[in-house]
Parts: structure tokens; C-alpha cells; sequence
């Protein structure tokens, strides 16, 4: 029996997977970095949807498969090294992937410096602050898991407000933020999947986006180099 992968899609309407595609919207021809692209579970759609993509994924293997996906694909540890990565770029997403760097901030001002003069970044990251780990907290408990937000793998923990000071860091200014609620269609079984189901994860939407930093699972972010032209993504 096959492992379950590690990085899936995540469909449902409310997940930063589908906020991010929204955000992004068509293509036309325009460019974007995949900044850890794992094995193209997001760059497969942006170029469903017409965008050029170059993937930069640190897992030889998982670039491999990412690599029919995109355009180009780039394999480099970013812990180690900034590759070279022939823009411009139009956007660069970096999909929950700042929270496995020992430098985010390092990563965004190089790797920015390839988008075009109006170009924009999307960011996702876990909220570390959710109520979740908060009640973790108050009895004692901060133990890693295999994915989530103490996925063992993670390096840097965020909040809305250190996320919104590693951006202006960076030089850039959020135009959009919102936030994600908790996973319910991966947590629940499939066969727990009803209407009833969806109406809970809709409300929770609501209130995630309401109290972003108590219970946002996700938080997500659409910024633009200080001084940056407004464009379509802004819509």
C-alpha cells in the first residue's frame, strides 16, 4: 500500500489552495514562480489556467514529478542557496513554504527582486496563534504531527502580526489578507463529507475571516513592492 502523499490539493472552496487560484486568476500568458512547488498539486492548475510557471522545489524527487507541470522547474535547497531564476515574474507565490525556512525574510527580498515593476507576491503561511494551539498551550502540550500547523517539518511559526512585519521587512505592502478556517474535509473522513458538513465549514469561514487571528487555520496574503502598481489581481 502506497503512503498517503504529504501535500495534496485542497479543493474545497474556503482552503488557501482555492483563495490563492481565485486570487490569482487567469494567466494570459503571464509568468509566475512556484516557489516550493512540491509535486505540482498548485502549478498544475495555474497553467490549466494559463500561466507560465516556474516551479522551485528543494526535494529532488518531488520536483521530478512537479517538473510535466510547469514550464520550467528549478531544484534548490533555499536553506542553502537563492538559485538563479530568470525572471521577471509577473507574481511569485510562496504556498506555505516561508514556515520551512531558516530565513524567510532572506528568501523574499532575493527571490523578489525577479518580479516585474507592477508584479505581486502571494503568501500562505500557518497561524500559530489559532485557538487550537492556544488550548494546546494552556495544558501543556506543543507536540509535532506529520502536517497541520506543528507539522514536524516547520521551522518558523507566524502570527498575523509577525507575518505582517516579515512583509513590510521585505519591502512590501499587503493590499489583500484574509484567512482560512480549519480543514475540515481533511480532518473528517469521507463518508462524514454531507451538506451538513459544508454548512459548518462555511459558517467557520465566516468566522475565521472575522477573527482572523484566534481562529484563521491559514493566513494569506496578496503584496506588492512599496510603490507598486495596482493591477488586475486586485479585483
Amino acid at each position: 500500500m502506497s503512503a498517503t502523499p504529504r501535500y495534496v490539493l485542497k479543493p474545497d472552496p474556503h482552503s488557501s489552495h482555492s483563495v490563492i487560484l481565485k486570487w490569482l486568476g487567469e494567466g494570459r500568458g503571464r509568468r509566475i514562480l512556484d516557489v516550493g512547488a512540491a509535486d505540482g498539486i498548485v502549478s498544475r492548475r495555474l497553467t490549466e489556467r494559463g500561466w507560465r510557471v516556474t516551479g522551485l522545489e528543494g526535494d529532488p524527487a518531488l520536483a521530478q514529478a512537479g517538473a510535466r507541470h510547469c514550464e520550467r522547474m528549478l531544484t534548490a535547497n533555499l536553506n542553502r542557496e537563492i538559485p538563479e531564476v530568470a525572471g521577471p515574474f509577473d507574481a511569485i507565490l510562496y504556498g506555505d513554504v516561508l514556515e520551512h525556512l531558516v530565513d524567510p525574510l532572506r528568501v523574499l527580498v532575493e527571490l523578489d527582486r525577479a518580479l516585474v515593476p507592477d508584479g505581486f507576491v502571494v503568501i500562505s503561511v500557518p497561524n500559530i496563534a489559532h485557538l487550537y494551539i492556544r488550548l494546546l498551550l494552556l495544558v501543556g502540550r506543543f507536540d509535532y504531527i506529520d502536517r497541520g500547523i506543528l507539522d514536524d517539518s516547520h521551522l518558523r511559526f507566524f502570527t498575523e502580526r509577525s507575518l505582517r512585519a516579515l512583509i513590510a521587512d521585505a519591502g512590501l505592502t499587503v493590499e489583500r489578507f484574509t484567512a482560512t478556517p480549519a480543514p475540515l474535509y481533511q480532518i473528517l473522513p469521507a463518508s462524514w463529507h454531507k451538506r451538513w458538513v459544508a454548512a459548518t465549514h462555511a459558517v467557520n469561514a465566516v468566522i475565521a475571516r472575522s477573527l482572523p487571528r484566534l481562529l484563521g487555520y491559514q493566513l494569506i496574503v496578496l503584496a506588492r513592492p512599496k510603490g507598486g502598481a495596482l493591477g488586475a489581481a486586485d479585483a
